[in-house]
């Protein structure tokens, strides 16, 4: 056999001091997003950095004393190590049902970022402090309990290169019979690819409450920053919104000795690196750091995905059935509240229209007595000068009353165009 490339040198690498800690926060952002991706626990297979941090995140799951006392911490759980627990929600209240959470879970959360997202149709009128209105049409119910479809993407072509990458480096040292690196590099392969397959095969799930027989539609009001969001559908469906989570559970729950088996066997890699990995030649070394920096690039890039993007595409996409969802800016909230009571049809609207705009002064009064009286009668929203002067008020609070008018002429006006549209 031919002499071991740089074999004469002197100089040496010593990678085992930041094998296992170097790229450790984007291969544990990485592991995240395993049971999202369809296929992703099979395509771990590569010499990955950061054995230790994902050991120690890992442990962190394993309920054993062992584990406790190796990475000491709070111990936390599935949903966690899944990146599944994101913020609270905005406040929530049902128009029918009367319920009202002054703080929603996740899912909310993650609506309230889609309609921000949404680019908003502007509606004709005064304008102070423009707000938001999004209304969610859910047309579709889902069942109590599911397991949301895996999204396609084109990662499992490109997680080909650091494993073919690994697999080069390992068979490039076995052929020079630098068995150091090659056990090392091996070993990287495996406890990288078991703890893929092992975090992948958690069972990712949806579930929400079942409605109570004979409940009242869900309609209901998400009350965002600048932005209000208003849920139309049955009471399954809103509440899948408001109440549902997604889930990570492990057929080892709840001790998962499996995630403790893997945490060992990732620190067994790291330790051995410590001590093998300086006794390689430098041709193994070279061979071990580009296996780990191929693949600390695609971790890196996977880490790199937006977790509540892809977690509001499973919500809006796959559990809900993509539903209708328009997005209106309105110049003032008094255009916005008659906007929403259009939208909600409510079988109270003072009670609505007080909580969005509690103002009980003389004119506020008039305007909502005018408004009320309209929406109960099923009359246009175009007013008059008699609707404003009606000789009780004088010319400044005639002059408020008119405005207030106005605004409420354009949200009947900007909701008749959705109407249109829809």
């Amino acid at each position: 056999m031919s002499s071991i490339p740089l074999s004469g040198s002197k100089f040496t690498l010593d990678a085992s001091g930041v094998a296992g800690f170097f790229g450790g926060d984007e291969a544990v952002s990485a592991m995240t997003i395993v049971h999202v991706y369809q296929g992703r626990k099979w395509l771990g297979w590569y010499n990955s950095p950061g054995s230790y941090l994902i050991a120690k995140k890992c442990s962190q799951l394993a309920n054993s004393r062992f584990w406790d006392g190796s990475f000491p911490g709070v111990n936390t759980n599935a949903a966690t190590l899944g990146g599944l627990d994101g913020s609270k929600g905005p406040q929530f209240k049902g128009i029918e049902s009367g319920s009202i959470l002054p703080e929603t879970g996740p899912l909310a959360s993650l609506m309230a970022k889609e309609c921000q997202m949404e680019r908003g149709i502007d509606v004709p009128g005064r304008k102070t402090q423009p707000v938001g209105v999004t209304i969610v049409d859910l047309h579709y119910t889902p069942e109590a309990a599911t397991t949301p479809k895996q999204l396609t993407k084109y990662t499992s072509v490109f997680a080909f290169i650091p494993m073919s990458v690994s697999i080069g480096t390992c068979i490039a040292s076995a052929l020079f019979e630098d068995w150091y690196s090659f056990s090392m590099i091996l070993l990287g392969i495996v406890a990288n690819g078991l703890s893929c397959l092992v975090l992948g095969s958690g069972n990712f799930t949806f579930s929400h409450p079942i409605p109570a027989p004979g409940a009242p539609r869900g309609d209901g009001l998400l009350l965002a920053d600048n932005n209000t969001i208003v849920l139309l559908g049955q009471e399954g469906a809103v509440n899948s919104i408001t109440r549902g989570k997604f889930s990570l559970n492990f057929d080892s729950e709840t001790e998962y000795r499996n995630i403790g088996i893997c945490s060992s066997i990732l620190t067994t890699q790291c330790i051995a690196q410590l001590l093998l990995i300086p006794q390689a030649t430098l041709f193994g070394q070279i061979m071990f750091l580009a296996s780990l920096a191929v693949s600390f690039a695609y971790t890196s890039w996977l880490s790199s995905f937006d977790k509540s993007e892809i977690q509001r595409r499973l919500l809006v996409d796959v559990v809900l059935k993509r539903p209708l969802m328009t997005k209106y800016m309105l110049g003032t909230r008094t255009t916005m509240a008659v906007f929403v009571l259009l939208a909600l049809n409510p079988s109270n609207p003072a009670k609505v229209l007080d909580d969005l705009l509690p103002n009980d002064t003389k004119v506020w009064k008039s305007w909502k007595s005018i408004i009320l009286s309209r929406l109960q009668d099923g009359e246009k929203m175009h007013f008059e000068p008699g609707d404003w002067n009606d000789g009780s008020f004088n010319g400044s609070e005639s002059t408020l009353l008119m405005t207030l008018l106005g605004d409420a002429q354009a949200a009947y006006d900007g909701y008749c165009d959705h109407q249109k549209l829809h």
